[in-house]
């Protein structure tokens, strides 16, 4: 190889070698700028918290009743004075066993601005009773349960369907058209019951009817039975607790009209808030859907910059290795130069 060409050689090898030189730290700029990403998405995970199951126990509580006579009484507050009384809160509940409640609902026939359930008209409830001279029902149509009662059980018909408008006025609201009626027969047992309808939901705007006037739409039904009724009291004050070895209360004494203490046997039972659990469970659950997905798409991202930065390695090895031939194909070409250098020297010498 003469002189000038290996000149050129060289040259062109010193350029390769800048380049691979370049290349090489651009892609070790690239691999930093990976290992950043990839500590940050690591620091992601670390600042994560991971959600916990909600324990039953925080749903539950210490719970103490006393009974008064069909009274059951849950206390809700116990206040400790510095004079050693308490101050105290309860509930007072009693099964009332005349009340209205909701019943089926009814399919009801209209006629002519006539009601029938089955084939017993419905009849104003709070209206006189029709009556003959005696006393006797005497309505028309028949009604089966009306026509079997005697005169002084009508009257007392009538006393008991004004209390049926006070109650069913009070529990749903007054009604300006007011309620219908109609009495029908346990077959089990043989007891008559009323049914109730408000006469809003006979005639209103919504009612629907088929081809054969029968409404189609829900028509609501009520009639007397038995709901547990609940009252507060607040703020009794200068009661006395009992309490046992372990600190448990076994016993409350409350004054009385009297001056004195009544004194009432504390039950004790753990209850648990079922639905507050329930609610906490799923939002549990949906806090750790949101946990383990963001955990894989996290360690997809870190999948991908791992394997990006695997050919960044790879890339930055065949350049190490071509590196490597580069300089000992310069340090060939550069030991022909000097030979040829010192050749020219002793031509001239």
């Amino acid at each position: 190889m003469g002189m000038a060409a290996s000149q050129a050689r060289f040259l062109g090898l010193t350029a390769r070698k800048s380049n691979v030189e370049y290349e090489g730290q651009q892609i070790n700029q690239q691999r930093t700028t990976l290992a950043n990403q990839s500590a940050n998405y690591y620091n992601d995970l670390l600042g994560m918290s991971v959600p916990t199951p909600p324990s039953v126990d925080s749903y539950t509580k210490t719970v103490y009743t006393f009974n008064d006579g069909a009274l059951t009484n849950t206390v809700t507050a116990l206040i400790a004075q510095q004079d050693g009384s308490y101050t105290l809160s309860y509930l007072s509940q009693y099964e009332d066993d005349f009340t209205p409640v909701a019943a089926s609902t009814s399919i009801v026939n209209v006629d002519n601005g006539t009601y029938r359930v089955g084939s017993v008209v419905l009849r104003q409830l709070g209206d006189p009773i029709q009556r003959d001279a005696e006393g006797k029902y005497v309505g028309n149509p028949p009604d089966e349960y009306l026509s079997s009662l005697s005169k002084d059980q009508l009257d007392a018909l009538e006393q008991e369907e004004q209390s049926y408008v006070t109650l069913l006025n009070e529990k749903y609201g007054t009604q300006q058209d007011g309620w219908m009626v109609r009495y029908a027969q346990n077959s089990s047992t043989g007891v008559w019951s009323p049914y109730f309808y408000k006469m809003s939901d006979l005639n209103g705007a919504g009612v629907v009817t088929d081809q054969n006037n029968n409404i189609t739409s829900a028509v609501s039904c009520y009639t007397m039975g038995s709901s547990t009724k609940t009252t507060e009291i607040k703020g009794v004050e200068d009661c006395l607790i009992e309490k046992d070895s372990t600190g448990r209360y076994i016993s409350i004494s409350i004054p009385n009209d009297a001056g004195g203490f009544t004194t009432y046997t504390l039950t004790t039972s753990t209850v648990t808030d079922q639905d507050a659990y329930d609610d906490a469970m799923n939002q549990y659950e949906y806090d750790k859907y949101l946990y383990d997905q963001s955990i894989q798409e996290i360690n997809a991202q870190i999948e991908i910059i791992q394997a990006q930065d695997k050919n960044l390695e790879l890339r930055l090895k065949q350049l190490d290795t071509e590196q490597d031939a580069i300089s000992t194909e310069m340090d060939a070409v550069q030991k022909v130069i000097e030979k040829n250098t010192e050749s020219s020297f002793k031509t001239f010498g």
